[in-house]
């Protein structure tokens, strides 16, 4: 068999161009600096960006019995929304957010993060208002940005398409973790308020308003009071500075991250064998954007309930003889707090969570 003789080919001919990941890299490294200055403390941060890996070094003084705590998470069909507006700058926020919410369930303080990028070709610009975001949520969090990954990967996503992933550590004395443990029958829920759909249930809100009701991102909505897309790019709340407060001055018995799968499927996690919980139904405020995907899909409630934050992005199980000073401390804060329901002994075959009219 004759040989074909290829022509000299490059990896830039590939598709992955090095120069413009070196470039990325060195944008990068000026964001990060803003999370972090490594090297000012015997503790923190102890490398640079552009190493093979991220050193942290653990106050073992603070912390007698130190616990890590981890999680790892993306933006999901979020991204959709800022590829159609070509805005970039928010989506690394709800990166954050979506790790750093997670591990304050245990009580966990956030330490530091890394992310993933990946891209089928890379742009520097765009990208960096990626990174831009990631560095805001960091800061809002007081974790610091170790480090992370960006894979060029051509041919895997459609043009100007990217992937996010992301991976939080923090930290808890042993002695102090919300585990669920102490959570009784008498107990209530204190809701916080949500900032709208956070980074959930974006596959169906975007099946009802753009193709449903075939509403344009760029269509003013009176009820929301601005213009689609940006109610739907709207960053998920960071709740780790407020969570963190609370913890210090208050019993926390119990502490629910309100994602994917809504209120039941969420508050139940934290929960000790044996308990449920009542939530009463019109006690807090919902968000015009989930009346209108539900009117707009004609979707019943219990799939709402099942799919959205409806309004509540995190939930506290508290003692009740200190649900008021809780809410009095919110309120003097300027945080948007509702008394949402309360704990019951759970009955054979009762659901974990049941809604009250």
């Amino acid at each position: 068999m004759k040989k074909i003789k290829a022509k000299k080919l490059t990896y830039a001919q590939a598709g992955v161009c090095i120069r413009a990941g070196d470039d990325f890299t060195g944008r990068i490294a000026k964001l990060v600096e803003k999370t972090t200055q490594p090297g000012a403390t015997p503790y923190g941060v102890l490398s640079k960006i552009g190493g093979f890996s991220g050193l942290f070094a653990v106050d073992t003084k603070k912390y007698r019995q130190p616990v890590l705590v981890s999680s790892t998470d993306g933006v999901g069909t979020k991204l959709k929304i800022a590829f159609a507006l070509d805005k970039h700058d928010t989506v690394g926020i709800d990166l954050v957010a979506m790790g750093v919410n997670d591990i304050l369930v245990p009580g966990a303080k956030p330490m530091f993060f890394l992310d993933y990028l990946a891209t089928g070709e890379l742009n520097p610009g765009k990208h960096e208002e990626v990174i831009k975001g990631i560095v805001a949520g960091c800061r809002d969090a007081g974790c610091d940005l170790i480090g992370g990954e960006t894979a060029e990967l051509p041919g895997f996503y459609a043009p100007g398409e990217y992937d996010l992933a992301g991976f939080v550590v923090g930290i808890v004395e042993r002695k102090k973790i919300i585990d669920g443990s102490k959570i009784r029958p008498g107990d209530v829920l204190v809701g916080l308020a949500s900032t709208g759909l956070h980074s959930n249930g974006y596959s169906l809100a975007r099946k009802v308003l753009l193709e449903a009701m075939g509403w344009k991102l760029n269509k003013y909505i009176p009820e929301l009071r601005c213009k689609l897309g940006e109610e739907m790019l709207r960053p998920t709340r960071i709740y780790v500075r407020l969570i963190q407060k609370l913890i210090e001055k208050f019993e926390i018995r119990g502490i629910a991250h309100i994602t994917g799968g809504g209120i039941p499927g969420n508050l139940p996690r934290v929960f000790p064998d044996g308990v449920g919980a009542v939530i009463e139904r019109g006690s807090w405020p919902v968000p015009a954007i989930f009346n209108l995907i539900q009117e707009g899909g004609d979707i019943e409630q219990g799939e709402m309930d099942n799919v959205f934050n409806n309004g509540i992005g995190m939930i506290l199980v508290v003692p009740y003889n200190q649900a008021d000073r809780i809410q009095n401390y919110l309120t003097s804060k300027k945080e948007k707090s509702y008394l949402i329901g309360g704990l019951e002994n759970l009955g054979k075959g009762e659901p974990k969570v049941r809604f009250a009219d």
